[in-house]
């Protein structure tokens, strides 16, 4: 199925591992135009310039601090200046505070929420004048799971990802025809993983360990999920064919969810 991406340019940030480079490579391989940034340009250029990509698919990289309001202005700026203008936005950036409540500082809250929140507020608004002139503009927050279903483990997280479900709700509301949506993760294999499971000790496999993690949290197929199971829901989200999907929220997490 086409689902429209071809020619037309997104950004997505945290693009350099994880979630972020399987969408720019899922986009680049459908003709889409890419505006990649991360905080390490060497690694985010070794991560993206060898992708495969369709052909006519031009791609941007820059360093960028999505907490620097200055830097992502003039990421968004540049890239849509040297692409041709700006489609869709996929907010990437971020990470998790294994810490519950009575052991994270001030400091840790502040940050888990400056992450969550201002790193939103500054491409949304950079990137909003490009986007009012998008015949199919669309933004997409990778929030968690932990937004709807808090876990004790990791506090300040859970309470973030709350507030940025929330926040993109009203973003729906206050942005349109800009469409808004959610897609919100369980366990992904990602380098926060792998990190974990070499600060761990186990004598298990990681794929033994992952496994574990993942029956005890109640993962109902058994595992973790892949950056490219990810991926496919953001750019489908991201796509024309989505033209009346927005203030939604999508689950990618293999069933962990047990709300309704």
């Amino acid at each position: 199925m086409d689902l429209g991406l071809a020619g037309r340019t997104y950004a997505v940030t945290g693009a350099s591992s994880g979630v972020g480079l399987a969408t720019a490579a899922l986009l680049l391989a459908d003709g889409a135009n890419v505006a990649a940034c991360a905080r390490d340009a060497d690694r985010l250029a070794r991560a993206l310039k060898p992708l495969p990509r369709a052909s006519g698919a031009r791609l941007h990289l820059r360093s960028c601090d999505v907490l620097d309001a200055a830097a992502v202005e003039e990421f968004i700026g540049e890239a849509a200046a040297e692409l041709g203008g700006l489609d869709g936005l996929v907010n990437n950036a971020g990470r998790s505070l294994m810490a519950p409540v009575a052991r994270t500082s001030r400091e840790q809250w502040r940050a888990e929420f400056d992450m969550k929140i201002f790193s939103v507020l500054n491409t949304v608004r950079a990137a909003e004048p490009h986007l009012r002139r998008s015949t199919a503009p669309a933004i997409v927050n990778v929030n968690a799971i932990l937004a709807r279903q808090p876990d004790p483990r990791l506090g300040a997280t859970s309470a973030a990802r709350a507030a940025l479900l929330n926040l993109t709700r009203t973003l729906s509301a206050d942005l349109a025809p800009i469409r808004v949506n959610s897609v919100c993760l369980g366990l992904i294999d990602t380098g926060q993983w792998r990190r974990r499971y070499e600060e761990s000790g186990t004598a298990q496999s990681y794929a033994e360990w992952s496994a574990a993690i993942a029956a005890d949290r109640g993962v109902a197929l058994g595992r973790f999920g892949t950056p490219d199971e990810v991926a496919h829901p953001i750019v489908a989200l991201l796509s024309p064919r989505a033209s009346y999907v927005t203030g939604s929220s999508i689950d990618v997490g293999g069933g962990i969810a047990r709300y309704v």
